[in-house]
């Protein structure tokens, strides 16, 4: 019984590699390829020799993990996305409370090792132009 059980194993295991059949390649009187079971009549044609798959190791991935693992990269990309624009938005609205207060205020002070001291015009013009030129260059 046992021996019957693996002759009939192993005979269905081997039935596909009995299926696969020859393939063969050849050129028109046009340049045209063609790859076909049946040689051409009249004509020299070359056998395609197709690489068995390596033992124990699927041949392809599924279709539908494929993209499933695009659509899981697309959305971290999108929370990537969400999260910078988030970012820059933040940094803008900073930005421009910053320039606001600096326009606004000319008795500005700020903490310098400890100690609060006041802005001269001179540093608060030049804190004016950074900040608008990172508005310029972040903001919209």
């Amino acid at each position: 019984m046992r021996t019957l059980f693996f002759t009939a194993s192993l005979l269905i295991g081997l039935s596909p590699l009995c299926m696969a059949g020859q393939i063969y390649k050849w050129v028109d009187a046009q340049g045209v390829t063609h790859f076909d079971a049946q040689p051409p009549q009249g004509r020299e044609a070359s056998i395609v020799v197709t690489p068995s798959p390596p033992a124990g190791k699927p041949t392809a991935q599924p279709r539908s993990s494929a993209i499933g693992d695009q659509q899981a990269i697309d959305n971290n990309v999108k929370k990537q996305v969400a999260k910078q624009q988030a970012q820059l938005k933040a940094f803008c609205e900073q930005a421009r409370t910053n320039l606001a207060q600096l326009q606004n205020n000319p008795r500005l002070r700020e903490e310098v090792d400890g100690e609060m001291r006041r802005l001269t015009d001179q540093q608060r013009q030049e804190r004016i132009t950074e900040a608008q030129k990172q508005i310029a260059d972040n903001c919209q």
